[in-house]
């Protein structure tokens, strides 16, 4: 397991708070954290299926003497007391799609090479595959990966998406759900470097996204049967679904 790190002042409030209330209403099924290095900076990325799954990871993240530390979409750092809250707890934010772009990337490979851990959801964005399994990755968690040499450490989540499924707002916390979380072993990136051709980093992301699904497969006791869905497009392929 990781050596022990602070956490900014700011999340001791927010976990002082919200700790109590979620070891009351959920329970936890943490595996696989002997996977976790124990020195130095690294990356981890996880599958998102629920807009309740940050917390969760979280959680995860503190019982593991972790400081939760996102890279979170920009438009939450403009709404009021919320983005201060971000900044103060050294959230980073993801400027999708603008120039600005580069430079969520270059805060995060910033952070790892000082010996931080940096959770990314590779998606993007919450999955919308139909049975919740993860869709293709971005490039940005290998990026970072190979820009530091860090390990790159797959997370599979399950269980969040019972209180809230993606993209809907029902909440359904009672009867009381178990939250998952399962830690892999971290990518081989053996023979990959910075200057990587982005055909080598597709493919890592690949791999990486395999693992995820690998891992999740594992907490559930099935396999995908549909295609994986293009993050890039969000166009699902013909499947068994559509017919149901």
């Amino acid at each position: 397991m990781s050596r022990t790190r602070p956490l900014p002042p700011v999340l001791r409030v927010v976990v002082w708070i919200l700790r109590p209330l979620f070891m009351v209403v959920m329970r936890r099924d943490w595996r696989g954290e002997e996977h976790l290095p124990r020195e130095g900076g690294y990356v981890l990325a996880a599958n998102h299926l629920s807009y309740i799954d940050p917390f969760v990871l979280g959680h995860w993240l503190v019982d593991h003497d972790i400081p939760p530390r996102f890279l979170v979409k920009d438009p939450l750092f403009s709404i009021p007391v919320i983005g201060r809250l971000l900044v103060a707890a050294r959230q980073i934010p993801v400027y999708r799609g603008t120039g600005a772009a580069a430079q969520s990337l270059s805060a995060a490979t910033e952070a790892v090479r000082e010996g931080g851990i940096i959770a990314i959801y590779p998606e993007g964005t919450m999955t919308r595959d139909p049975e919740a399994w993860p869709m293709s990755g971005r490039d940005g968690a290998v990026r970072i990966a190979l820009a530091t040499g860090a390990p790159l450490v797959p997370v599979a989540q399950w269980g969040p998406q019972q209180i809230m499924w993606p993209y809907r707002r029902e909440f359904r916390l009672l009867p009381r759900k178990t939250m998952h979380v399962r830690v892999g072993a971290p990518i081989d990136l053996s023979g990959l470097g910075p200057d990587a051709t982005a055909q080598q980093v597709h493919e890592a992301t690949e791999r990486l996204m395999d693992a995820i699904t690998d891992l999740q497969a594992q907490i559930r006791g099935e396999r995908p049967t549909a295609p994986r869905i293009d993050v890039r497009t969000l166009k699902k392929p013909k499947t068994r679904y559509e017919e149901r």
